[in-house]
């Protein structure tokens, strides 16, 4: 597929690493990613506070550019962005004088308006469709065989599930699919759409560390070494909001984007250099496993415990 893509704002500063994985393995797959042209923020997490116009115009912007591009469809990997720009576009379709006032304000700044000749996706959507798990499978060189993950999606790709979500709002299956097909074994558990306190991490940190600690505990009594999310947002909070387990002296629990477990087994070489972002490192666990490859630790903890260490190549 050619898709044009929204890289929003957390894939040029602290997401980066799932931005350049999600292209490096849709492009494994025969996928063309297009960037779309002079593209803005798209107002997530806040723009809805602050003006009820703003909410949709801001995602719409991007819609409308993307869509002169006149490619197969537009994707975005960020779950927020994701839920902003699919917001805008079921807005619009639907009709009715509000969206016909936003559209003629986009006109009267672009020259276009929306015409719903394509659809925004997620990647997910695409991934986990039969012929393209089947691809991912053959694509594996280094199956990730050992290593047990439960699938987090957070809060944005399932609510509000009759605009945003694109399978069952409270048992998603399309990345426990796709992470299966990398060889990795996707533990059942009922926690996969709970809230992880989100932007709450800033004003209320306390709040979100209480409810982080509760999801790495269930993932932990599900039998997962690691969870695995397809939000930058989510794993922003997972990976830097583990004080609770710390303070009990107990090992903290790496998190993974799902298209990094993607790279991991299809070989690609740049999967250390993103690895190495986390706080809490991957190292022991995937050196224990026999998936290391030669990352340096150089984050706060290492789950499991163990001295900072080379790993052997």
């Amino acid at each position: 597929m050619k898709l044009s893509f929204f890289p929003g704002c957390s894939f040029c500063g602290t997401a980066k690493e799932y931005g350049e994985s999600t292209l490096a393995v849709m492009s494994v797959l025969g996928h063309e990613f297009r960037e779309i042209p002079d593209w803005n923020c798209c107002g997530a997490s806040s723009a809805h506070a602050l003006d009820s116009n703003l909410q949709y115009l801001l995602p719409l912007r991007n819609l409308v550019l993307a869509e002169a591009m006149d490619l197969d469809a537009s994707t975005s990997s960020c779950s927020a962005c994701y839920n902003a720009c699919k917001l805008a576009e079921q807005h619009i379709l639907a009709g009715g004088p509000h969206a016909e006032a936003l559209n003629r304000e986009i006109e009267s700044i672009l020259g276009r308006r929306f015409e719903g000749r394509q659809r925004f996706l997620h990647p997910l959507q695409v991934l986990s469709r039969p012929e393209e798990l089947k691809k991912i499978r053959s694509r594996v060189v280094r199956p990730l065989e050992g290593l047990k993950v439960v699938t987090y999606y957070g809060c944005y790709l399932s609510r509000p599930p009759e605009v945003v979500a694109f399978e069952s709002p409270e048992q998603p299956t399309s990345m426990d699919e796709v992470c299966a097909a990398t060889g990795a074994e996707v533990r059942r558990w009922s926690w996969k759409v709970e809230c992880c306190g989100a932007s709450l991490t800033m004003p209320r940190a306390e709040i979100v560390e209480g409810l982080v600690d509760r999801l790495l505990s269930e993932a932990l009594h599900a039998g997962a070494d690691a969870l695995v999310t397809p939000c930058p947002m989510c794993l922003a909070n997972l990976d830097s909001r583990q004080g609770a387990r710390l303070a009990r002296k107990e090992p903290p629990v790496p998190v993974f984007y799902f298209t990094e477990l993607m790279a991991m087994a299809f070989g690609l070489p740049r999967v250390n250099r993103w690895l190495r972002k986390r706080l809490v490192t991957p190292a022991p666990l995937l050196q224990r496993l026999g998936l290391s490859g030669s990352i340096v630790q150089t984050g706060r903890a290492a789950a499991g415990g163990g001295r900072q260490r080379r790993w052997p190549s």
